[in-house]
């Protein structure tokens, strides 16, 4: 078996083949190829600890993958130095079953979760954009903001987080780094951020929209990752009313995120209101966007699939590349 440890997937996944393999994950999800059981849910009560099991097979057009990822989040863990969210993936074979590689898992997360928003960008943003602005400053912020500028050529980029010092430490490492360019700012409020920003990428924890409905740029795209629970939203409902809404999984957005879920509690739309998934708008069933005044919104949970293909091809090149530990089994 082979061992991959954070610096290694990292290693092992450059943001534009991960890009394209959210695409074929996404497809395949569409097209019914793919076997995604809900995720099982955990609870650890003395510890206040919750753990998730998430499996998927994948039958792409020209390769297979099979997952299991577990993410266990325990809020307790900072205060012992260690990371609030843990994870590990579990790489098998498809036709065998067999054991073959044990990944570490949020830094895959991390990337496979940028790169699901990177391919909705390049099927949706309008091809000249130019500023992305990013809300919340954490590792899925990074993320999206190099899968933003991995498919646009993007001029200037945003950073907005209710901890401006983040918000600081964000813009600095950020900057420059591979396709990301040197003008990276601080918006002092989310309005700024918001009406410069071609593409808006939220990747917060927030329970309430994170900018104004009235602040977006004609024919801007949203990525939105952030609202993962029917409590959460970071987008305004009105936003999500006058945009064309395109989901990573229609069952899985209806079940899990507040973006949706609170507007249709609130009859302002029905489920109908989801144009596509991603996926089949990769596949060619759908068109994208329609007009260079549109608004499109892409809403992710995220979904196994991302993590079965982005684990397959991080096996594939750490191989490659030498990379990682191999232990016997």
């Amino acid at each position: 078996m082979l061992i991959l440890n954070a610096d290694d997937v990292r290693r092992a996944l450059p943001m534009n083949e991960a890009i394209e393999a959210m695409k074929r994950a996404y497809a395949a999800l569409s097209d019914g190829k793919a076997d995604v059981p809900l995720r099982t849910r955990l609870s650890i009560p003395p510890h206040a600890g919750l753990s998730l099991f998430m499996p998927a097979y994948v039958q792409a057009e020209t390769e297979e993958a099979l997952a299991v990822k577990i993410v266990s989040l325990f809020p307790e863990n900072p205060k012992r130095g260690l990371a609030y969210i843990q994870a590990a993936v579990l790489v098998l074979e498809a036709d065998t079953g067999r054991a073959l590689a044990l990944l570490e898992g949020s830094s895959l997360t991390a990337i496979r979760t940028g790169a699901g928003s990177g391919a909705a960008i390049d099927l949706l943003a309008r091809k000249d954009s130019k500023t992305v602005a990013v809300f919340g400053a954490g590792a899925q912020g990074r993320t999206q903001l190099e899968a933003a500028c991995a498919v646009r050529q993007i001029e200037t980029a945003w950073v907005y987080d209710a901890n401006p010092p983040q918000a600081q430490k964000f813009a600095a490492e950020m900057a420059g780094r591979g396709p990301i360019p040197k003008d990276v700012r601080v918006a002092e409020n989310p309005a700024r951020a918001a009406r410069e920003a071609d593409i808006v990428c939220t990747a917060t924890t927030s329970t309430n929209p994170v900018f104004s409905d009235a602040d977006l740029k004609s024919g801007a795209h949203i990525s939105a990752i952030g609202s993962y629970t029917p409590e959460m939203q970071e987008v305004p409902a009105e936003t999500v009313v006058r945009a064309r809404v395109i989901v990573d999984s229609i069952s899985a957005t209806l079940a899990e995120t507040g973006d949706l879920v609170k507007p249709i509690q609130a009859g302002l739309i029905t489920e109908k209101h989801i144009y596509a998934e991603l996926g089949e708008i990769a596949l060619g069933r759908k068109a994208g966007r329609q007009s260079e005044q549109e608004i499109t919104y892409f809403k992710s949970v995220g979904i196994a699939v991302q993590d079965a293909m982005t684990a397959q091809l991080a096996l594939k090149n750490a191989q490659k590349m030498g990379l990682g530990k191999n232990v016997d089994f």
